[in-house]
């Protein structure tokens, strides 16, 4: 297990959650996450692989009540 959140490159990073096994694998679900807009970083600790997310809201939309 890792810590939950990361400040990397001076910006704040989430866990996804997940530990990998392998470089590879965590390379294949960071190749989704970037194509979904996040920033992404990964982290090795010992046999670990651990992805840290961030993606920055650039839209809000709020929706009129009735």
């Amino acid at each position: 297990m890792t810590v939950r959140a990361r400040i990397i490159d001076d910006k704040k990073f989430l866990w996804d959650g997940m530990e990998y096994e392998s470089e590879d694998k965590a390379k294949s679900v960071e190749k989704e996450y970037l194509e979904n807009g996040f920033e992404v970083r990964l982290v090795k600790e010992g046999k670990q692989v651990f992805i840290y997310t961030r993606r920055v809201v650039t839209e809000v939309v709020v929706a009129d009540q009735p």
